[in-house]
């Protein structure tokens, strides 16, 4: 069994495709067929059927499948290894992050970190708090940005950056928008503007008003932070973000205010996997972020 055919075989399986697949690959369309057809030999089993002009897996080759992407994951993470120890500071790190970090948090870290480490590129890709955790538990990203971080995940090791307050916000016409401090209970009549269930935001406000005594009443939803402010600059209703969120600006025509009861906090952290050892560079830039923020504590 070759890794020339392993690559082969997951092509021709993620595209259903022969001919796509060696398109993509650059080679003849014969030669990834014959080598498939070796793979099969050498297994003794069937892993494709034809429907037409597209194939598709057979269900061992489904489960070959899973096994083959876990097996190339862990052969290419090896080569990297291999490759930054003879240099840790080249090299690229794969980094989540969430909507809520992505404005101020994660720029201001890697901005601050090319500058001592120039050769160390990055593939960022923003994800909710669930496809996060198991990205980085599955090896598709190196590790994570997240806030809360998570308590009861076996599989990662967290590290609190920093613990900040949430603050709501109001329309610049609300009849508390002159207040310095409200009590979340305040608004417990009016209509809030927050993110789909599926993100963790929408679990803390939510969690956060029936502290206070109540379920709020969710008039409009909004998959990213710009969309959120907008419907609350255009009067649509309140909502309630993380104080990390309004580092560039509080938006036009709302107003910031402090929450004075009940006390609405969440941790930022940074996650990594627990049963893998990182590459040289994710070691290099895993350390410089907690030394970076570590630092900014001690100045705050």
């Amino acid at each position: 069994m070759e890794l020339r055919q392993l690559r082969y075989f997951m092509e021709v399986a993620e595209r259903e495709h022969v001919s796509e697949a060696a398109l993509n690959l650059h080679v003849a369309q014969s030669a990834i067929s014959r080598q498939i057809a070796n793979l099969e030999d050498e297994l003794g089993v069937t892993l494709f059927e034809r429907e037409g002009r597209n194939i598709k897996l057979t269900q061992i080759g489904k489960v070959f499948l899973s096994h083959t992407k876990t097996a190339l994951k862990a052969i290419d993470h090896a080569k990297k290894q291999v490759d930054e120890y003879l240099d840790p500071e080249r090299g690229s790190i794969k980094i989540g992050f969430p909507t809520s970090l992505a404005s101020h948090l994660l720029p201001t870290v890697i901005s601050e970190f090319n500058e001592t480490y120039p050769n160390i590129a990055f593939q960022l890709r923003q994800g909710s708090y669930r496809f996060l955790i198991d990205a980085v538990v599955n090896r598709e990203i190196d590790l994570a940005f997240l806030g809360p971080v998570p308590s009861d995940q076996r599989n990662i090791v967290t590290n609190i950056l920093f613990t900040e307050q949430f603050y709501a916000l109001l329309p610049e016409k609300h009849r508390l928008a002159d207040k310095s401090t409200i009590h979340l209970n305040d608004l417990r009549n009016d209509a809030f503007v927050v993110f789909p269930k599926e993100f963790i935001l929408h679990k803390l406000v939510v969690d956060g008003c029936r502290q206070a005594g109540f379920s709020p009443k969710v008039s409009s939803e909004g998959a990213d932070l710009d969309a959120i402010k907008g419907l609350v600059s255009a009067g649509i209703g309140v909502t309630l973000l993380p104080e990390s969120t309004f580092y560039d600006a509080t938006p036009r025509l709302t107003r910031k205010i402090r929450i004075e009861s009940p006390e609405i906090i969440r941790t930022v952290g940074i996650i990594i996997p627990k049963h893998r050892e990182l590459a040289p560079s994710e070691q290099v830039f895993y350390k410089f972020v907690k030394e970076f923020f570590t630092k900014l504590e001690q100045f705050q």
